[in-house]
Parts: structure tokens; C-alpha cells; sequence
């Protein structure tokens, strides 16, 4: 049953129920920038990954200028000594969250690109610290999080990652069953979804390969739009069958291809 769930929500993931690892733009979007870090363990230090990102290129923009400051309800947890400088556009920084459980603010402040100043633009994330308060969100990553979505289709605001997100939050997060298979598999999609993200950038065919893989997926998926689920029953219903279309089209399709070239060749 696991597997099913797998095969049917496996677009889904690309749209982060977490926020450990965003991609948000600066005030006046010059740079996007991907926060990406582990889970957090109280009392113990965490490495903070930042890439800054070009948005016209989606590569790492190089020689960047910038403050970081982390704070929980007014009291600062950590803060760069006055302005540094990063040549290759990454950096990693262990903070420890000794605070306790609640929401942080990261907050990162640009002020140079290629060692030119320019008007300081920040760009904040909120760092989720313990279980109570890790609860999935319906609004927690609008405006940014998307890190496989936003690399194939180009933008947070593209039709397709709406529609991803609209399902999620209005039709899979309305189910226990949905829900809870979008707890558990957090942690699996956070550890292959910026290796992905970046192979994208960095490959244009390999973006595009995701394109088409992930398009009949989608397309079908939508059909949910078009359904009254109101039962775990319904859902499963609707799952399953969902699940046999998308084989169908992945790999019934295929063997059937090839099946009829083996016949060819042998006639």
C-alpha cells in the first residue's frame, strides 16, 4: 500500500511540506536564494546551507556580499561579524537553536554582487524548531519552496506547481491517510530534491527530460480536481485508480511499443 501511495503523490513532492529547504527571492528579486539544512536537534549545531541563484541564469551567482541574522521572538541567536563576502556564491554556517522549540527568523541581507555594492535587499525564511510546531501548513511555503518544481517549470507561479499545490493543500491534506504519507516521506525528499534541482540548472536536456517525465503524471492528477472526496474510502478509490492509469501510460505503453518492434522485426 506504501508503494501505491508512492507511485500516485510522487509529483507532490516536489512541492516541499516543510521548510527545510526554500528558495525565496530578495526584496526586489536581484537574487533568489536556497536555504537548505538537516533536521534540527535542539543543543546540537545544524549547518545552514545558502546558495545564492541568479534568476535569469538559475546558476550560482559568484562574489556576493551579505550579512545573516537569526533571532526567536526579539533575541538574536546568531549574527555575521559586520559584512562578509562569499567568492563562490556558498556557504555553510553552523548555528546552534538554543532557544527552544518555536519559529526562528533567518534574515539575509545583500549588499554586493561581483564585488559592486548595491541597495541592501533581504530576504527572510522562518526555521521551524520541534514537533509541535512542524505541523504540515496550508500556507507556510507560498512564495517559495518549490525546488524541483520551480527548476523544470521556471517558476513558483507556473500553472503547474499552482496545481500541485492546490492539490496537496485542498484534496491530499484533507485525508489522515494523505497527510501521513506526506509526514513520513519528507525526509526522502529532501535528501535527492536539490541534487535534482541543481542537475536541472546545470543540464538543460536533463531538465528537460524531467519535463516529460513528469507531464502525464501531472495531467492526470488533475482529474482529482474533478472529484468530491470526502472519505479515506474515496480517496484510496481514487488513488488506486489513478495509480493504474499512470501505469498504464509508463509502462503498459512501453512494452506494448515494444512488443509490436520485436514482432516487426521478426515478420
Amino acid at each position: 500500500m506504501k508503494l501505491l501511495f508512492v507511485l500516485l503523490f510522487f509529483p507532490l513532492l516536489i512541492i516541499p511540506a516543510y521548510a527545510e529547504s526554500q528558495t525565496l527571492p530578495t526584496e526586489k528579486g536581484t537574487l533568489d536564494v536556497k536555504l537548505t539544512y538537516d533536521t534540527i536537534e535542539q543543543n546540537i549545531q545544524t549547518k545552514m546551507s545558502i546558495d545564492f541563484i541568479n534568476p535569469f541564469t538559475q546558476k550560482i551567482q559568484i562574489h556576493i556580499d551579505y550579512t545573516v541574522a537569526i533571532s526567536k521572538d526579539g533575541e538574536t541567536v546568531f549574527r555575521t561579524n559586520g559584512l562578509i563576502h562569499t567568492s563562490e556564491g556558498s556557504v555553510k554556517i553552523p548555528i546552534d537553536f538554543n532557544l527552544g522549540e518555536g519559529v526562528y527568523s533567518l534574515d539575509i541581507q545583500v549588499e554586493g554582487i561581483l564585488f559592486q555594492p548595491i541597495p541592501p535587499e533581504t530576504v527572510s525564511f522562518d526555521i521551524i524548531v520541534g514537533e509541535a510546531f512542524a505541523q504540515p501548513s496550508t500556507t507556510q511555503d507560498d512564495g517559495g519552496g518549490c525546488l524541483i518544481a520551480t527548476a523544470t517549470f521556471g517558476s513558483e507561479l507556473a500553472p503547474q506547481v499552482q496545481q500541485l499545490r492546490e492539490l496537496r493543500d485542498n484534496t491530499i491534506l484533507k485525508t489522515e491517510s494523505g497527510t501521513a504519507f506526506m509526514t513520513g516521506f519528507n525526509q526522502f525528499y529532501y535528501s535527492f530534491s536539490p541534487i535534482i534541482s541543481d542537475l536541472e540548472r546545470e543540464q538543460p536536456i536533463f531538465k528537460e527530460v524531467v519535463k516529460l517525465t513528469l507531464t502525464p503524471m501531472i495531467s492526470s492528477l488533475s482529474l482529482l480536481n474533478y472529484v468530491d472526496i470526502d472519505s479515506e474510502e474515496e480517496m484510496l478509490g481514487y488513488g488506486i485508480s489513478l495509480i493504474l492509469l499512470n501505469i498504464g501510460m509508463y509502462a503498459g505503453i512501453p512494452v506494448f511499443a515494444i512488443l509490436k518492434l520485436y514482432q516487426f522485426r521478426r515478420d
